[in-house]
């Protein structure tokens, strides 16, 4: 999926960036004409996700159904975080070899190719950690230590939803009507961020271009742009919004993208497209048209820590609805924390707002029953 210059849409007058679309007549189209809605009828996402989620219920054993099954209401589905811990749900490691391959299903519904791709390096580089780090840990470097939750069940007007999550990867959605998917909190990280000389895969960069593309930005901005996007001389010690369950930002920090030029702009969005494109065509689709909708300008860009590579560094990317953080502070600035949080809808809060408001109201004018 590439961001690609087209003409007359929202960002600029004469030309912006958009999201390639294999088929324009189902996706967002912006060239010369309103924006439409992208995800109107049922979700191909969804879809699949509902197929892949089936298919690996069949495979579990009761006692496996018990412990990976949860409520959709209840607090476990917010119970997230990127650390090694004890975690609910069921592991690889308690799944035989068709059940991984099925869980691997699901996974591969959640993500594109190259978000893919990123997650199964980060989950590989367990067993680097453990060679680095050596035995005696509490919590086990192991890439089949990771955990898949299912939220109810796939149902055409019930939400439900479904959770990976292990060190350093934590995927949550949230399904509705067939429609709606919500993907947020999704966070990837990478420790190493670069394996050192001496392991296998050394000089791999699993998270690279979320570093690099970022460099590149801050590199292109004059000084009086730098000065407004370098918020702090030192980088905080991890993402500032940790592993909250809610999250709630103040006024926007550093350079609004208004002060930034067309090539300025050109960076951004190929920023905000690595994160985009971690999630499926019309997951990522849905996302940018709602930044081009709250409008582009709105967007802040900032910095903390020393400019200079291999220093503890952190950047956010605030937008009216989202949030992009990534930190690079641990381990001798060579461990990587990234996110996307939804301002207004993670965990698909608001879709459930919604949901749950016309249920009721469907529920309140349905005629009373003749005695």
């Amino acid at each position: 999926m590439d961001i690609i210059p087209t003409t007359g849409c929202a960002i600029y007058p004469k030309e912006c960036l958009c999201l390639e679309r294999k088929k324009p007549s189902e996706m967002h189209l912006n060239v010369g004409q309103k924006t439409r809605t992208i995800v109107e009828r049922k979700s191909e996402t969804n879809l699949r996700m509902a197929d892949a989620v089936v298919n690996l219920l069949a495979s579990l054993s009761p006692d496996q159904k018990e412990r990976a099954l949860f409520s959709v209401a209840g607090e476990e589905r917010l119970n997230w975080h990127y650390i090694p811990r004890e975690r609910k749900g069921i592991s690889f490691k308690e799944l035989d070899g068709s059940q991984s391959k099925l869980v691997h299903a699901l996974i591969s519904t959640g993500l594109s190719q190259e978000g893919y791709r990123k997650a199964m390096t980060i989950m590989s580089l367990e067993t680097t950690l453990k060679q680095i780090e050596g035995p005696t840990r509490r919590f086990e470097r192991d890439p089949d230590l990771y955990f898949i939750s299912l939220f109810g069940t796939p149902s055409e007007v019930s939400p439900w939803g479904w959770r990976l999550e292990g060190h350093h990867i934590s995927l949550n959605f949230l399904i509705i009507n067939e429609k709606q998917i919500a993907s947020t909190p999704n966070f990837f990280g990478a420790n190493p961020a670069e394996v050192p000389p001496g392991y296998p895969l050394a000089g791999l960069r699993t998270l690279q271009a979320e570093e690099d593309l970022a460099r590149d930005l801050l590199a292109s901005l004059d000084p009086t742009q730098c000065s407004r996007t370098i918020i702090e001389a030192e980088a905080p010690a991890d993402i500032v919004t940790r592993a909250d369950a809610h999250v709630t930002m103040d006024t926007p920090s550093g350079l609004s993208a208004k002060e930034m030029t067309k090539d300025q702009h050109l960076i951004l969005f190929a920023l905000l497209r690595e994160y985009l494109n971690r999630m499926p065509e019309d997951i990522a689709g849905h996302q940018m048209e709602q930044i081009e909708k709250e409008g582009v300008r709105y967007i802040h860009f900032a910095w903390a820590g020393p400019q200079e590579r291999r220093k503890p560094h952190y950047y956010r990317i605030h937008g009216p609805s989202f949030l992009v953080e990534y930190d690079n502070t641990q381990n001798d600035a060579n461990h990587i924390h990234s996110v996307w949080r939804d301002l207004r809808n993670d965990w698909g809060e608001d879709f459930l707002r919604s949901h749950y408001q016309k249920s009721h109201e469907s529920s309140r004018a349905k005629p009373m029953e003749a005695p």
